[in-house]
């Protein structure tokens, strides 16, 4: 009796990944969550946070009874993953949109409007600066959804539709974030997989440097057609070779951690240098009307404007930075952080072969790094910059208010999306869909590709996809004779391709943009540009997956 009471004898749950006795069965079942979530939003055009939630109960009713998992460990994983939606992933929403809504209540917004149409005033080049190149920074730098929130915003300065914003900034944030994070996605990769970091860089560097050229030609054509998208190629050519090259150049001899930072520094200085010389024939504003004719107000003290303009985003840029720094955040992590088990189901989830190589038990922790996190960081800028520009303290409080009640549609939203993620990793959904992919054989490096896809669309993270699937990519990789780096590599490159559909990333450009509710407008926009990409990525890695000469190249 006493020995049935005691907490320590209770048994950790192994997961199944086949609970229907046929594999096409138990993945149809496992993919019904999602395919609810995405008819819900793109189909029906229900708002986020109504099909976050269909989305979250239906995964719950497929955990329960099909893959039979226990009604407290079901609970307990969604109570964690809708803990991880508030924080970190809404505390990093929630500050950029303080910081917006205080720029714009000090008027310093208008004057940022004016400077970059100081240094182009076609919205197709403002859109490559901004999209692509800038928030390829932020995405180095924060990720999560950072560089969509930053970049939305200001694009809608510049005159952009709001929907157009968010779904071109959705797009334009595909090749930056492989390494995204100060390099999280590939340092989590290694540490599933247990391969070298710096070979892990280098084939992810050579395999995504390709789509660092083609992905600002994509973004053009697809806000402006394929006619004016050819106008400005010679400024497209040059920001997405200087990207890629850069990127190239950084992830072969210095690792994952910096590659982002560097490369879109080096492309907004080059691009900029660049519209100094050179400019397109005709000027597009950003309802694509012809503006080429039409005079133009010169600003006389371009300097001082800009530098007022730039000031809140200088402070932002600073503070993410310096937050991002390895051994500043360790510090503050090591300092203040809690890391708080979950009692009950922490352990006690074993996730079983062949998804593993072996029974391994699921972690369940809940860190509350409120100082180290990067929200904390932009919400600290949000407040200085809100001092700079001359607002009162009582005024910052009153636009904090207003931001909160802004947003709070999208904390349910976010909080049921991350739910949903949790109860499909801790169920085994993740794996069970990853397994029938693995089931290709030689076209394996194709879907495989396409499991990281799946991953980031279903996570919104790249390194969540990378900790679900680094493992199985891994193993399914040896048994078909193909290169585990190669295949460890093409989940994080997939994945990329995934981070425009995911739903976390679209209800934060939603939000961002001042356009709650209109997802499924945006997901219909995104989701076909985002699978195209994804199989073009799955081509490209079976060609280096079955040419032995590419092979040994992208592994030197």
């Amino acid at each position: 009796m006493l020995l049935w009471q005691s907490p320590r004898l209770v048994l950790p749950w192994k997961q199944s990944y086949d609970p229907s006795h046929h594999w096409l069965i138990s993945a149809g079942w496992a993919a019904l969550p999602l395919m609810v979530l995405l008819v819900a939003m793109a189909g029906l055009r229900i708002k986020g946070h109504l099909a976050a939630l269909a989305g979250l109960v239906t995964a719950l009713v497929i955990a329960l009874s099909v893959f039979h998992m226990p009604v407290h460990l079901a609970l307990l994983a969604t109570g964690l993953g809708a803990g991880y939606g508030l924080f970190p992933i809404c505390w990093i929403v929630f500050p950029v949109l303080f910081l917006y809504q205080l720029t714009v209540r000090a008027k310093r917004f208008s004057l940022l409007q004016e400077c970059l149409i100081n240094v182009t005033e076609d919205s197709r080049l403002q859109l490559l600066l901004i999209a692509f190149a800038f928030g390829a920074f932020f995405e180095g730098a924060a990720g999560f959804g950072t560089p969509v929130a930053v970049c939305a915003t200001i694009l809608i300065g510049l005159g952009f539709r709001p929907l157009h914003a968010a779904g071109l900034a959705l797009l334009a944030n595909t090749a930056p974030v492989a390494f995204g994070g100060i390099g999280i996605p590939i340092v989590a990769l290694h540490g599933v997989t247990g391969l070298d970091t710096l070979l892990l860089s280098r084939v992810i560097g050579r395999i995504i440097a390709p789509f660092c050229m083609l992905v600002p030609f994509w973004l053009i054509w697809a806000f402006a057609g394929f006619s004016a998208m050819l106008e400005i190629w010679p400024a497209i050519l040059i920001v997405g070779t200087t990207y890629g090259c850069t990127l190239l150049l950084v992830s072969t001899l210095h690792g994952p951690w910096l590659v982002d930072i560097a490369a879109s520094s080096v492309s907004i200085f080059v691009l900029i240098a660049f519209l100094r010389v050179w400019k397109p024939k005709r000027i597009l504003n950003a309802a694509l009307q012809d503006v080429t004719h039409d005079a133009r107000i010169a600003n006389g003290n371009r300097k001082g404007v800009a530098m007022r303009a730039a000031t809140p985003w200088i402070i932002l840029t600073f503070c993410v930075v310096l937050w991002g720094l390895p051994f500043l955040s360790r510090s503050m992590d090591e300092a203040t952080s809690l890391r708080i088990p979950i009692g009950g189901l922490h352990q006690m989830v074993l996730r079983m072969p062949p998804a593993v190589p072996a029974a391994a038990a699921e972690a369940a922790i809940f860190t509350f790094n409120w100082l180290s996190a990067t929200g904390t960081g932009i919400f600290i800028a949000a407040v200085l910059a809100g001092l700079v520009m001359g607002l009162q303290l009582r005024v910052i409080w009153q636009v904090f208010l207003q931001t909160v009640v802004a947003i709070r549609f999208t904390l349910v939203t976010i909080s049921a999306l991350m739910a949903l993620g949790f109860i499909t990793r801790y169920c085994g959904m993740d794996a069970t869909l990853g397994l029938a992919f693995a089931r290709t054989g030689a076209f394996y490096p194709f879907f495989g590709t396409l499991i990281g896809w799946l991953g980031t669309a279903s996570t919104g993270s790249d390194t969540s996809s990378n900790v679900l699937f680094g493992s199985l990519q891994k193993l399914t990789a040896q048994q078909v004779g193909v290169s585990p780096y190669l295949m460890a590599s093409a989940n994080s490159t997939g994945g990329v391709m995934g981070k425009m559909v995911a739903p976390q990333s679209i209800v934060v450009a939603t939000t961002a943009t001042d356009t709650y509710g209109t997802e499924g407008t945006i997901l219909r926009f995104v989701l076909l540009h985002s699978l195209a990409l994804a199989c073009l990525m799955g081509l490209f890695v079976s060609l280096l997956a079955y040419s032995p000469a590419l092979n040994r190249l992208l592994l030197r």
